[in-house]
């Protein structure tokens, strides 16, 4: 069974945004700070955010998670840009925010570019991560000879019933040719139908009715909502960019609230349960503004 922090480790290196966020969130948990990033031209911009800005000094949290970020060693993740302020609740857009007006959004920010990771140790975790896990194998038991007897005669016996069907009917056949001749040939006359009787009506044949079919959506749940949410809002929150259209903002909405319907998945067992809790209402509010900014554009 794979433990599932090796499976979030492997994504993160795979360079998986949502797995890179959590293992980044997971290290930081006790300094008080939290992560959130976007994947955006080739540089992974990364949000820290925190109650205080002694929390956030640049030097240190720079250096941590330089070590955190090549440690995982991200495929395609070599630049990174770093920003820091204190936190801010439901503001999913922060990016969009912080590239509109930096000086107030931010207490500092810093590209950083992570060094290339090792051949030799990128080649092993490559292979660990391809090497299956061993199955317990359980000896089989080997069949008796018993057992083996008796398929044989099971075999034997079907093969020799019909071989003696075979013969049998071989054997009818040639007894009836044998006969043939004795056996009196007679002919039977079927009455003619009187000419004065009507033709009777046939009944026209009918096509079956064609029964309409109606499809069906079947939504599977996710393993893992909290992620899932995550990696939608931020597909949905770069479309978002670029949409001119009603049909566009519509189908905004219907991303935005099966983000918040994702979010509202996640169980009060799981530890970011505060958190997605919170996006629940952020994402649901997102899905009423493109609502509202489709009935707009259609009028």
């Amino acid at each position: 069974m794979v433990d599932p922090m090796d499976d979030i480790a492997s994504q993160a290196r795979q360079g998986s945004v949502a797995a890179i966020i959590q293992i980044l969130n997971d290290k930081l948990a006790e300094a008080g700070v939290r992560t959130r990033a976007i994947f955006a031209d080739g540089v992974l911009q990364l949000l820290c955010e925190a109650a205080t800005p002694d929390q956030l000094e640049q030097s240190t949290l720079v250096q941590r998670i330089r070590q955190i970020l090549e440690s995982i060693s991200p495929r395609n993740i070599r630049r990174v840009n770093i920003n820091s302020r204190i936190v801010r609740e439901q503001q999913l857009l922060w990016l969009e925010e912080i590239y509109r007006d930096p000086e107030s959004q931010l207490l500092w920010a810093e590209e950083i570019t992570l060094a290339k990771p090792n051949l030799f140790q990128r080649l092993g975790e490559d292979l660990k991560e391809r090497k299956p896990a061993k199955k317990s194998q359980l000896p089989f038991p080997q069949p008796s000879s018993r057992l083996v007897g008796e398929k044989r005669q099971f075999w034997r016996g079907i093969v020799g019933g019909a071989s003696l069907s075979l013969l049998l009917l071989l054997v009818g056949w040639a007894l009836y040719d044998w006969l043939r001749p004795l056996i009196p040939f007679t002919i039977t006359r079927t009455p003619a139908s009187a000419p004065d009787s009507p033709p009777q009506a046939t009944a026209p044949v009918t096509s079956p009715t064609p029964v309409a079919s109606s499809t069906q959506t079947t939504v599977f749940p996710s393993s893992d909502p909290f992620a899932d949410a995550v990696r939608l809002a931020e597909q949905t929150s770069i479309s978002g960019r670029n949409a001119q259209t009603s049909a566009q903002w519509l189908d905004l909405a219907a991303k935005w609230q099966q983000a918040s319907d994702l979010m509202a998945a996640v169980p009060p067992t799981d530890s970011r349960y505060g958190t997605a809790q919170d996006r629940v209402e952020s994402y649901r509010k997102k899905s009423e503004i493109a609502q509202q900014e489709a009935k707009r554009r259609r009028s």
